[in-house]
């Protein structure tokens, strides 16, 4: 029983830990918009605003995911 209270214990810290770290920030160049989960610092050339949690697109932003690290410009993803 103690090994069970001790796991559950555990297991809810690092649950706790995730959320608290996940990121909800979206970054955007242009109109084009995607989920960040780490913040990098974008080349000045690709024109990357990051928005806050908080914000909201409007009807004109186009959402698009894509995983790995880059940015959307245009319509093609760029790796760094």
């Amino acid at each position: 029983m103690k090994k069970i209270v001790i796991g559950t214990a555990i297991g809810a810290c690092v649950l706790v830990g995730s959320i608290a770290s996940a990121s909800a920030e979206m970054a955007c160049s242009g109109n084009v918009c995607w989920h960040v989960r780490d913040h990098y610092d974008y080349p000045p050339t690709a024109h990357v605003i990051v928005h806050q949690d908080d914000w909201r697109p409007s009807k004109k932003v186009i959402i698009r995911e894509h995983e790995g690290r880059g940015y959307w410009h245009e319509n093609h993803w760029t790796e760094w």
